[in-house]
């Protein structure tokens, strides 16, 4: 006869998805739960960007929480700032704080006699039943290797280490980068720069979504009608998941012959040839992270702005040295150069059964099972781990989608005839060789060089529909897991 457990679980990472796993713990009757947090405050990678023009490239009423609607967001894709203002309006109402400490990175978590032992940079904090990792992927910059980076005289910034003593105001500015955030700071600093000097390697398609504000009856209408809210949640979730998700993977064509036109109907907003074809992608639509945008060729005819394409081959103190020669005088420049999506919990030093380290475990690449579990890690869950549903997505909708597949697991530990679980190997194996096996279908494996695809050539998303995604999260397969 087993005992019902009171488990002790330790939660790495107080962004958006840490913080739900807290308030969806607690209603799952369990409250000794820890969040480690390396910073000094809440909030994920909406804390760390706030660079000018930042918003989400999701929907509002579907970037939120299926438990948390909020009829105020104040435009159709919400604002940075405004999405961490509900992000702590979320961890106030939900007393969330309370559990969370801050300054406390981990950098050591050590599994033995089925316990976790967690070691942080404030020291030992014990050992825990279970340990989720919520650290999102978009959190770890990446710096581009160029000759003289640090030489540059004036105010030079990571975007996600952005610099706010710094006026852009009758600056001439450059940045490095053509993702989402560099199309995103272009569009709002282009009316207030002396010269904007955008430094391209690889055009982006750009598919044009008009992020109007959302009007004061319609507001007020949500307000009144709850309901209305869940059905534009769900009708978003409908559109996003079975006409552009499916579309990435192959399952809709239909769909992606649409996503095609608005691109290159977008494109075609640009009347100088030559700039055109600095700015026409060579690779197919949807290959790499779609941006976002029904503003940024707009901004980048304006005559205070140039995309240069010519190879950057030094920093200077005085500004940017390109290949043909020139050098481009900058008084500020900014790093739109991403992230590092493939360190997921690195730098911390896992050490699963028997002395395994999940560098080890990962040497050959990333992988676990339905990106939630990894073999010889027991009692381990993560939110965002290989190949979870990635890039234009509601990583909301998701999160949520592996927090409840990692919690009926937590409930086979606290039900007491269990005190270890981990996926057994075969069935991770069979799980990795189906991505392999199903990642040629989709657009990302056409050909680019995406944020998607690892140093060993794989890409680290979800290869099938979301329908299926959210199929697999309902209810574990037990059979794949191995239990002591």
């Amino acid at each position: 006869m087993s005992t019902a457990r009171k488990l002790r679980v330790a939660i790495v990472g107080a962004g958006a998805s840490g913080i739900m796993s807290v308030i969806k713990m607690r209603e799952a009757g369990i409250d000794d739960i820890t969040v480690f947090e390396k910073a000094a405050s809440l909030g994920g990678t909406w804390r760390d960007n706030r660079y000018p023009g930042l918003s989400c490239d999701v929907p509002s009423h579907l970037y939120r929480y299926s438990f948390e609607p909020n009829p105020d967001w104040s435009h159709v894709c919400s604002p940075g700032p405004e999405i961490l203002s509900y992000l702590k309006q979320v961890v106030e109402k939900h007393d969330v704080a309370r559990h969370i400490q801050f300054s406390s990175e981990v950098t050591k978590a050590e599994f033995n006699a089925g316990k976790w032992t967690i070691e942080t940079t404030q020291g030992p904090q014990g050992a825990f039943d279970a340990v989720l990792v919520a650290v999102g992927v978009l959190h770890h910059p990446v710096y581009p290797d160029i000759p003289g980076l640090d030489s540059f005289a004036g105010p030079a910034f990571h975007t996600s280490r952005w610099d706010d003593s710094v006026s852009l105001k009758g600056k001439r500015v450059g940045i490095i980068g053509t993702g989402s955030t560099a199309t995103q700071i272009t569009g709002a600093v282009i009316g207030e720069v002396a010269n904007l000097s955008l430094f391209q390697r690889t055009a982006q398609w750009v598919l044009p979504l008009p992020n109007t504000p959302i009007p004061e009856e319609e507001k007020a209408d949500y307000r009144a009608n709850p309901g209305k809210l869940d059905a534009e949640y769900g009708r978003l979730a409908k559109e996003f998941n079975s006409n552009f998700a499916a579309a990435v993977v192959g399952a809709n064509d239909e769909a992606y012959q649409g996503m095609v036109m608005a691109c290159q109907s977008n494109l075609d907003r640009v009347k100088d040839p030559e700039l055109k074809a600095k700015l026409t992608p060579d690779y197919k639509v949807g290959c790499k992270r779609m941006i976002m945008s029904d503003i940024f060729y707009e901004a980048v005819q304006q005559p205070n702005a140039e995309v240069v394409t010519d190879k950057i081959t030094a920093i200077e103190p005085g500004g940017v040295r390109t290949a043909d020669g020139r050098l481009h005088e900058l008084d500020v420049l900014v790093l739109a150069t991403g992230f590092d999506t493939h360190r997921f919990v690195r730098p911390m030093n896992v050490i699963g059964r028997e002395g395994r380290r999940l560098d080890e475990i990962w040497s050959g690449g990333n992988e676990g099972y339905l990106g939630v579990t990894v073999p010889d890690l027991p009692n381990w869950f993560m939110i965002g781990g290989p190949n979870s549903p990635i890039g234009n997505f509601s990583w909301l909708m998701t999160a949520e989608n592996q927090f409840n597949y990692a919690m009926k697991l937590i409930d086979k530990l606290r039900s007491g005839n269990v005190t270890e679980i981990s996926p057994k190997v075969e069935a991770v194996r069979a799980f990795n060789a189906a991505v392999k096996a199903k990642m040629p279908d989709t657009i990302w494996a056409t050909g680019c060089n995406s944020w998607y695809v690892d140093k060993n050539g794989h890409v680290a998303s979800w290869p099938w529909t979301y329908e299926k995604f959210e199929a697999d999260m309902a209810e574990p397969v037990l059979d794949h897991y191995e239990m002591a």
